[in-house]
């Protein structure tokens, strides 16, 4: 039985040989990369189960993260996205620092961003709630990398020591570098994919100043009365969510219901002072908020313009709120 089977099939490949390269040529063209984003549109997600806190209160409503849902950039999706009007292109470039980096930095780098969130989000909610926190851990990422560098850093790098001495802040890396001249060559130990390295890296000097090729970012890890909990996947990662973390913490902190009954979206970095910086792809979460039938869609001050116009040309029946900070967003929900 199996000699027959390969005698059929040995006289298939035989007689279509031609056809089988063409479509395995194909399917591979199709497949290959593009340095595209492919957006398909946008959405809302609850943060209630996402964000723990030990006894919180409850709101009647509820605070949703906006989203942009996007496809990997292929020759095949590159090319649908000019024949499906709802499907739109954005180039990595646009979110890349300098052109040597590549997508894996561009996703290392959103990784930090959602840690940053988290943790402006708890110092925000739990200082306007009168809540007890303290400093637990504090590491130090490497989150971008000057193209002039030659030293061996990638993105994501958690640095550890520095000439033998332990980082604690971003202060205490600086204050080495600037104790060396241009040409020196210093021991870095970092955590890369949960193993220490030690990088040797030379100095070189930029405008005047000595550097190791690095800019730093600095994040913040809580313990926190009471006690908190993030679960959000790594497919949930980047700063935008920081708002309505925000919102959402102080609400579970409060007795004061800020929902009210009521769906709320929205989208917004925070800083680590509470201000609320603008963001990407707003139309696509806004129209994500509409499809999920928010009451509300909450926006920095710097796309309220976007919002307004898109919601004027879709007709959108949603009322838009735009904030600067986070205590402004308290005030008008509170109204």
């Amino acid at each position: 039985m199996l000699n027959n089977f390969y005698e059929k099939l040995k006289e298939f490949i035989k007689g279509s040989y031609k056809s089988i390269i063409f479509f395995v040529l194909l399917y591979a063209i199709l497949m290959y990369p593009v340095d595209y984003y492919i957006v398909t549109g946008g959405g809302i997600m609850s943060v209630s189960d996402k964000i723990k806190i030990e006894n919180g209160y409850k709101g009647k409503g509820s605070f949703n993260l906006s989203y942009v849902s996007e496809l990997r950039g292929t020759v095949a999706t590159y090319l649908l996205s000019y024949v499906i009007p709802s499907w739109d292109r954005l180039e990595v470039s646009d979110y890349k620092y300098n052109d040597k980096e590549d997508v894996k930095d561009v996703y290392k780098r959103s990784l930090i961003d959602l840690e940053n969130a988290n943790s402006f989000a708890i110092k925000n909610a739990y200082s306007e709630a009168n809540k007890t926190f303290t400093v637990k851990d504090r590491s130090i990422y490497v989150y971008y990398i000057d193209p002039k560098n030659k030293n061996d850093f990638e993105v994501g790098d958690k640095v550890l020591k520095i000439e033998g001495n332990t980082v604690n802040n971003i202060d205490d890396y600086k204050d080495v570098i600037s104790s060396h001249k241009s040409g020196d060559t210093i021991k870095v130990l970092i955590r890369r994919n949960n193993k220490e390295k030690e990088l040797d890296v030379k100095l070189y000097s930029k405008d005047g100043k000595v550097l190791s090729g690095v800019f730093l970012n600095q994040v913040d890890t809580y313990k926190t009365y009471p006690k908190i909990e993030f679960n959000f996947s790594k497919t949930e990662s980047g700063p935008s969510g920081g708002l309505i973390e925000t919102l959402e913490i102080y609400n579970k902190l409060t007795k004061s219901d800020l929902t009210k009954g009521i769906k709320i979206a929205g989208t917004g970095e925070i800083d680590e002072d509470g201000n609320i910086m603008s963001i990407g792809g707003v139309k696509y979460k806004l129209a994500g908020a509409v499809n999920d039938k928010a009451d509300i869609f909450i926006v920095p001050k710097d796309n309220y313009k976007t919002c307004l116009k898109e919601k004027k040309k879709k007709n959108y029946k949603i009322k838009i709120i735009s904030v600067k900070t986070f205590k402004e967003a308290i005030d008008k929900l509170n109204k």
